[in-house]
């Protein structure tokens, strides 16, 4: 009964969006932004696989129908990245690396940790802290970008400080998993005063897969 409500709200929500926009959009978009919201449906119901790939649909859709939009999108993202990391980076020397795509598999081996700022419109990102060695004993890793997919593994022993936006997506912390729209996490560890190793992540994606494992 109650998945049967759920899919009647997105039926009586399409038909709503259908009727306040069609004036001004042309098909294609609304069968887009129909994607869209049956893919938030899935993702939100726990069908992750499903969920996605409704959802990179939806995105193509609009990117074919919509350009220029989509590119003011990214611009806008890239000149925001900019600002914010003139903002939160403490002091000169940190890494700034912006691509249209990237991978970071720090995870098997032993890799130098440093201040870093990185954007991406497709990105991912695997960071094992247990094998980073620090290059001080403040570190500020940002990731921002349009769609990206993240693991962090983090031991006790660090001082953490996470800030993480997902607009479209998934945030899995310590277990739970948030997923659907707008999820947000603001946490910071109870040594992170104390903690002679500290670590701030800042993470901002439209469309993101984020897990956090404290160890």
């Amino acid at each position: 009964m109650e998945k049967r409500n759920h899919i009647i709200a997105f039926i009586l929500i399409g038909v709503g969006l259908l009727m306040l926009i069609g004036k001004w959009v042309g098909f294609s978009t609304i069968v887009a932004l129909l994607f869209i919201l049956i893919a938030i449906y899935n993702i939100r119901d726990g069908k992750m696989k499903i969920g996605y790939r409704l959802l990179a649909v939806g995105a193509i859709l609009l990117l074919l129908g919509h350009l220029m939009m989509v590119v003011g999108i990214t611009l806008l993202s890239l000149g925001l990245f900019f600002i914010k990391t003139k903002r939160v980076q403490p002091k000169e020397g940190f890494m700034q690396k912006q691509n249209f795509s990237s991978h970071f598999n720090w995870d098997q081996q032993p890799w130098v940790m440093r201040s870093m700022s990185v954007w991406h419109v497709l990105g991912e990102a695997d960071l094992d802290l247990s094998l980073a060695i620090p290059e001080d004993k403040h570190t500020v890793i940002m990731f921002q970008g349009i769609m990206g997919d993240m693991d962090l593994q983090i031991p006790e022993y660090y001082g953490v400080e996470i800030e993480a936006f997902v607009l479209f997506g998934s945030i899995e912390f310590r277990g739970q998993r948030d997923n659907g729209m707008m999820n947000r996490l603001n946490w910071k560890s109870s040594n992170y005063e104390t903690s002679e190793q500290k670590v701030k992540f800042i993470v901002s994606y439209l469309v993101g897969d984020l897990d956090i494992n404290i160890s």
